[in-house]
């Protein structure tokens, strides 16, 4: 299964591209959906990021936030290789993390991170909608 363009991913993590989220989400849900991959696959790693994303309100909590972020890096590895299916998502949400750990000035990040949420929030979404259990 071909994984999201990288280019694409830089448009909507970088630039907040809202056109090619929706696009690539809805491509890229729907492909994990025919690969067999499983809702509950999805939901255990994106529950972790909502977490974050409700702790991350302010600077004091940045840096924590962004370490639990980057976390996300080994959880990710690691369920690819107990799950070859994971392997996909896996890999487009390692890069997208890599995009928003790239910057160092704290209200980008924020905002980087908002897109990454944003368009997992999407790629779920279009898997449910494409029938994935």
């Amino acid at each position: 299964m071909p994984a999201m363009d990288t280019q694409n991913l830089r448009q909507i993590i970088v630039d907040g591209n809202a056109k090619t989220l929706v696009e690539d989400a809805k491509t890229f849900g729907t492909e994990l959906q025919k690969a067999g991959l499983t809702k509950s696959q999805i939901r255990g790693i994106f529950g972790t990021v909502r977490q974050i994303d409700a702790a991350w309100t302010d600077a004091g909590d940045a840096a924590q936030s962004m370490r639990k972020v980057l976390l996300l890096k080994p959880r990710l590895a690691y369920q690819s290789a107990r799950e070859n299916k994971v392997r996909p998502l896996a890999d487009v949400l390692s890069d997208a993390i890599d995009l928003v750990a790239q910057i160092q000035e704290p209200i980008e990040r924020r905002k980087r991170f908002g897109h990454f949420v944003d368009l997992f929030e999407a790629i779920l979404a279009y898997h449910t909608a494409a029938g994935g259990r």
